[in-house]
């Protein structure tokens, strides 16, 4: 087949030999065209034209011109040869001639309305080789129109139902390449009177479906990151391996999970920021602000950062207000001027740092720092959100100015120190009203002056007490006590001269109770504990040396105990028998190990253990039973313990021996029959 024997519109490339199909039809080509008497359209067949040779019966040119013919010709070798190589081409020639095929159609140059059936079948044929979607098509076009009683009619149906079902296959594969508009485009361009048409409706609608349920999935992920559901976004994300698309299932699934990956770390800055915003600490806060703020505005979780950025701001203004109501105005201001434009609360930060600058002045105390903090919050303009305050601070800095003048006044004259000038400043101070803004502070002064004339007044009959006390005897203590009474209560020295009475105190309670508790200590070290308990408990509680007192009391007591639990034991002991040996050793153990007795109670509990293995192991001789129970009365951490607990395990051994392992040809019981 030649070049022009392919349309301009299809693909030189992408041609390929006629099938026997193929060359069927040029042979039906060929026999219809004869029979309508049109020559072939296109055929570049030329006649065979057949040479004829003279033979003039002249001698060649050059030859003797005798009359008797050559050697050569009456040589029989050479008619020989003209005899045998004459037929063999005559035959070669006819042969080649009878086998020679018509040549295909051009088909770009037909004239559609005069093509017979199989030209038009062999260049929808040739047309649909290439497999694209215009080619499938033209093919489609080419052949369909043709009568049904037509003879190549069942063959041109099943290549235009093949035909169609490339195409549709082609459109599935821009629909798998995630091509949707183009999938229908090119399925919707079947022609309506083709038998495969009625499978685009259902393409079509599986299409559809298949997208709309990738979609959906994706939405849902796409929810499920927004609310930082990181593990429900990955489970969606998982249902586009199922999805019947292998865009859907590939690119999309791949894409899906890259930005739920990408979302969780901007979710896990969220977290560490709400973290930090935890501590109220400034520097935290705006570490966390930081981070908000490096989310991007393609992440699902931007709408939150966001949302987070203002509330941030708004921690670092509640607590600047903290401080500035602590009277902390420089920390406050510094907060505030730390807050970052991103919060949008320039304006409210502006505010506040220009109504604290004013309230730090008006704090100085004094009328000039008033008059400057009504100053600066009268250029607070009436259309910002802090002006009701500013004004409200303004009337009350206006009233505090008369106080504090009066204030002022009231604190030069204490400060001259004596009782009259005190009484003159406290008199003053108290011209402030209740009401008026300065009153608290009017009454603290007031109570600071008044504790300072009543140290003046009292201060003596303290520094008397404590000269009288100097001596350390008992009338002194008293006489330093009876002076510092004098003091009373509610009186600004009362709480210090109370601190040194219960010294004084606790003096004279020591030097009367020393005896009695030296006297008790004498007496338990020689014996007498009972009398040691008697003679310290005249030491009534509430006196300097009770704590101590008690203290030795129950010591003495818990020796007499032991002692008893010590002489208990051995008298059980002595029955000798085992639940008496037993008891004893339990009563023995009462004894705590703190004790003087208990290095010889440790000895006596050791030699009745082995008294009871001894006797268990004589029982046992005669009833094992019986030896089992006497051994176990041995307690654990005894030194007859463990040999107790072997004896008992022998001897239940013997009393329940393990059954015999019964003989299993099969199996055998010893390694060396396993080998």
């Amino acid at each position: 087949m030649t070049e022009r024997d392919i349309p301009e519109s299809w693909s030189p490339g992408r041609t390929r030999e006629p099938d026997t199909m193929t060359r069927l039809s040029q042979t039906r080509q060929v026999g219809e065209t004869q029979e309508s008497g049109v020559p072939a359209t296109g055929s570049d067949s030329k006649p065979v034209k057949r040479s004829k040779q003279s033979n003039s019966g002249q001698p060649p040119s050059g030859g003797r011109g005798s009359g008797k013919l050559p050697r050569l010709l009456t040589s029989w070798v050479l008619w020989a040869f003209v005899l045998t190589l004459v037929p063999g081409t005559i035959a070669y020639m006819s042969m080649a001639m009878l086998l020679k095929l018509p040549s295909a159609p051009n088909c770009p140059s037909i004239f559609w309305p005069l093509a017979s059936a199989s030209v038009r079948l062999h260049c929808a044929q040739l047309a649909a080789s290439k497999q694209t979607v215009k080619d499938l098509l033209q093919a489609i076009a080419l052949v369909k129109q043709l009568p049904d009683s037509h003879p190549l009619r069942t063959e041109i149906d099943r290549s235009i139902e093949q035909w169609s079902r490339d195409i549709l296959k082609l459109a599935d594969n821009s629909f798998q390449a995630g091509k949707l508009e183009e999938a229908i485009a090119t399925a919707s361009q079947i022609p309506e009177d083709v038998p495969t048409r009625t499978l685009v409706k259902d393409q079509i609608s599986q299409w559809n479906s298949t997208w709309s349920e990738a979609e959906n999935i994706y939405r849902k992920a796409e929810d499920e990151m927004r609310e930082q559901h990181w593990h429900n976004a990955f489970m969606a994300a998982a249902k586009l391996l199922r999805v019947e698309n292998k865009f859907w299932a590939s690119i999309k699934y791949d894409e899906l999970n890259r930005l739920i990956t990408s979302a969780r770390e901007d979710g896990d800055k969220l977290i560490k920021a709400e973290s930090l915003a935890q501590t109220d600490n400034v520097d935290n806060l705006l570490k966390a602000i930081k981070l908000v703020e490096s989310i991007g505005t393609n992440s699902y979780v931007y709408q939150k950062a966001q949302e987070a950025i203002p509330e941030l701001g708004r921690k670092m203004l509640d607590l600047a207000q903290t401080k500035l109501d602590q009277r902390n105005a420089d920390e406050a201001i510094s907060i505030a001027q730390q807050i970052p434009p991103s919060t949008g609360l320039q304006s409210e930060t502006e505010d506040f740092i220009a109504l604290a600058e004013a309230q730090a002045n008006a704090w100085i105390g004094n009328v000039a720092g008033l008059e400057t903090a009504i100053a600066q919050a009268q250029q607070i303009d009436p259309s910002r959100a802090i002006y009701d305050k500013a004004q409200q601070l303004i009337a009350r800095w206006q009233i505090e100015i008369e106080d504090v003048s009066k204030l002022e006044k009231a604190r030069m004259l204490a400060s001259q120190g004596t009782i009259n000038d005190l009484t003159a400043a406290i008199a003053e101070a108290q011209q402030v009203p209740d009401s008026n803004p300065r009153s608290e502070e009017a009454r603290e002064e007031i109570n600071r002056w008044v504790a300072e004339i009543q140290t003046i007044e009292d201060r003596p009959f303290l520094e008397r007490a404590e000269e009288i006390a100097s001596f350390e005897d008992i009338n002194s203590l008293q006489a330093a006590i009876a002076e510092a009474n004098q003091i009373r209560r509610g009186r600004a020295l009362y709480r210090e001269a109370q601190r040194k009475i219960a010294i004084w105190t606790a003096k004279i309670q020591l030097i009367q109770d020393q005896p009695y508790l030296t006297q008790a200590r004498e007496l338990a070290s020689n014996g007498d504990l009972p009398g040691a308990i008697n003679t310290a408990q005249q030491i009534t509680s509430g006196r300097a040396l009770s704590s101590e007192a008690q203290a030795a009391i129950n010591d003495w007591r818990g020796q007499i105990r032991d002692s008893e639990n010590w002489k208990r034991a051995r008298e059980v002991a002595l029955t000798g028998t085992p639940q008496a040996l037993a008891q004893a050793i339990n009563i023995a153990e009462q004894v705590p190990r703190n004790s003087v007795l208990r290095s010889e109670i440790d000895v006596a509990i050791d030699r009745w253990s082995q008294q009871l293995l001894e006797m268990a192991r004589s029982q046992g001789e005669a009833d094992i039973s019986r030896g089992i129970e006497t051994a176990s009365l041995i307690p654990r951490g005894t030194a007859a313990y463990r040999a107790a607990q072997q004896q008992i395990r022998t001897w239940r051994q013997f009393l329940n021996p393990e059954p015999e392992q019964q003989f299993n040809p099969l199996m055998p019981s010893t390694p060396e029959q396993q080998q």
